[in-house]
């Protein structure tokens, strides 16, 4: 059973993996081992603009050696319109059947600030660029051969400043053929139920973000550093009293404890392991199922 036709009908969990440095897979293919309880595992697309293994080459091999389903991250950073869609027919050929279409970092936040961000479109423009593909034409209307049949992806923010901002450019992805989206991470069930009363004449399949907290320092970095993410007092006070030792644990249990609740409200949940440890989104998943 394919992502596309779990979608609305079961509770979707996939996992986000980094390509490697290097060409050496072989950490990657053991996280992938360790994930086949989840629905599909994404795969990041050179985040923060650093230069990382193609997430391409990444997804298929995932796919093909690991057999768990794949949800390819492409950005707009680096690839021209002809790139872009000559990588999405090439990664379709290898059996990716998913993309979550994306903006991407700029050059600047990276090792390379002098790189060259090309940006021909943004993330709506790659959502239309991939139905296009799917009715069977490129973006310039010549006809293709045979077309594919991605089941398309986006990212929201339920914590953006303009929430009603945010609403219309999901509606706006959704128009375009978006059929699910990934949030950013959410802490508070009271903003999580305020974005999803909003989301619910969107009529998009919406997996909310689950990044589980490592430590204290891990929790006061993405509350005070982290543009977009605003963890409760409550949940500060108890990983600062569970303090370095039990910081592990309790995270999992904030993340076992908010998927159990937010379950009722959303299509899947969408790990973002900290450090590599993705243990932490196993324990935290089966806890809370």
């Amino acid at each position: 059973m394919s992502l596309a036709d779990k979608l609305g009908k079961k509770f979707v969990m996939t996992v986000e993996i980094d390509p490697p440095r290097g060409v050496d897979i072989t950490k990657p293919l053991q996280k992938a081992e360790l994930l086949r309880q989840f629905d599909a595992v994404d795969i990041a697309d050179s985040p923060m603009a650093r230069v990382r293994m193609s997430p391409v080459a990444l997804a298929h091999l995932i796919r093909e050696r690991i057999g768990i389903e794949t949800i390819l991250h492409m950005t707009c950073r680096d690839r021209n319109l002809l790139s872009l869609q000559s990588d999405l027919l090439g990664a379709y050929a290898l059996g990716i059947q998913n993309v979550l279409a994306l903006t991407g970092d700029p050059p600047s936040v990276g090792d390379y600030p002098n790189a060259t961000g090309v940006f021909d479109v943004k993330s709506e423009g790659l959502v239309s660029i991939i139905s296009r593909l799917n009715s069977g034409t490129d973006l310039a209307g010549n006809k293709l051969s045979e077309s594919p049949s991605f089941c398309i992806g986006v990212a929201v923010n339920p914590t953006a400043n303009d929430p009603g901002k945010e609403i219309d450019r999901l509606k706006v992805k959704r128009d375009m053929g978006a059929n699910f989206a990934l949030t950013q991470p959410v802490y508070s069930m009271d903003e999580l139920k305020a974005f999803m009363d909003k989301a619910q004449t969107v009529q998009v399949e919406i997996l909310v973000g689950i990044l589980p907290l490592r430590n204290p320092r891990h929790c006061e970095f993405l509350h005070n550093e982290v543009p977009g993410i605003t963890i409760p007092d409550s949940v500060r006070a108890r990983m600062r009293d569970a303090g370095e030792e039990g910081g592990r644990e309790e995270g999992i249990a904030i993340a076992a404890e908010f998927l159990t609740e937010a379950k009722s409200l959303v299509s899947g949940a969408y790990f973002m392991p900290p450090f590599g440890d993705y243990e932490m989104a196993v324990q935290a998943a089966q806890v809370a199922f």
